[in-house]
């Protein structure tokens, strides 16, 4: 598993400073649309509701009362919307940011325009066939507020980390740089007879908002989809009901303690995404 942004592997560490705070080349949200819809919405409410304070609500908003995660249903309209999580990649420029993509070797899969052909959103495969979506930097007034009975002071519901394993890490970091505007910090991986390094993807104002890996070492069969981990309140328990609910464990990381720190998972109908212990 990537996870390239934790020092030392500690995969239990969110790697966001702050996820809810708008900025060019900022995740704040992801979505995906699936078949099997109602199957699909209650594995996803049981995998996420656990612990007894669940950072998740049974209708998928966090425990802030906000919308992180869009579950869809694949109606026609969708159906060339790939089996991926989606991440939601803030830019400065929609339009500019989709030349870009295309020029680069990126694939367009939908293409969200006003009335006067102005781009508002796009959803695009990298190279690698991994899919994003790009949309306007978030105002402030446009941010979904908290219900007034949060505890913001809690652990909270959100994209903690998102991260991509490649074959070729290095061309994928560089589409990425071109199209969203991230800039590329090395992080070195291997042991002393293979040494490489993967990359942390980070905005204009200094904070990570991915990592980029290699599929080599301890990422070795990792699928190639951005792969969206999401922090929930008690995570056996959450692995447990991932089988339950006819879901698949893929692979497991555990501290030095033995503790469990993050599962990547398939949900139903063979989503992939990450649970980390909240």
């Amino acid at each position: 598993m990537c996870r390239v942004a934790v020092s030392a592997r500690n995969l239990s560490t969110p790697t966001m400073s702050d996820p809810f705070v708008p900025r060019a080349g900022g995740i704040l949200s992801a979505d995906i649309a699936v078949p099997e819809h109602e199957r699909e919405v209650r594995f996803y409410s049981r995998v996420l509701t656990t612990g007894e304070k669940p950072l998740w609500r049974e209708d998928l908003m966090n425990n802030r009362g906000m919308p992180i995660i869009g579950l869809g249903q694949r109606i026609p309209e969708y159906e060339g919307l790939p089996l991926q999580w989606m991440p939601h990649i803030q830019v400065e420029d929609v339009a500019a940011s989709a030349a870009r993509a295309l020029e680069l070797g990126g694939k367009e899969i939908m293409h969200g325009k006003d009335e006067s052909g102005a781009s508002l959103w796009a959803a695009f495969f990298d190279p690698s066939g991994a899919a994003f979506g790009i949309m306007p930097v978030v105002k402030p007034e446009q941010m979904t507020k908290p219900d007034a009975s949060s505890d913001l002071d809690a652990p909270v519901g959100c994209i903690a980390w998102v991260d991509l394993t490649v074959a070729d890490a290095s061309a994928i970091r560089d589409f990425y740089c071109k199209v969203v505007g991230w800039s590329a910090e090395d992080v070195a991986m291997g042991d002393p007879s293979d040494r490489y390094a993967d990359y942390n993807m980070v905005c204009g104002d200094g904070n990570a908002a991915a990592g980029i890996c290699h599929a080599r070492g301890v990422n070795v069969g990792v699928p190639a989809v951005w792969m969206h981990y999401l922090p929930v309140g008690d995570l056996e328990e959450s692995v447990r009901r991932v089988e339950d609910e006819g879901g698949e464990v893929v692979k497991t990381t555990s501290g030095s303690d033995g503790k469990l720190e993050v599962a990547v998972v398939k949900d139903p109908v063979g989503v992939c995404f990450a649970l980390a212990a909240g």
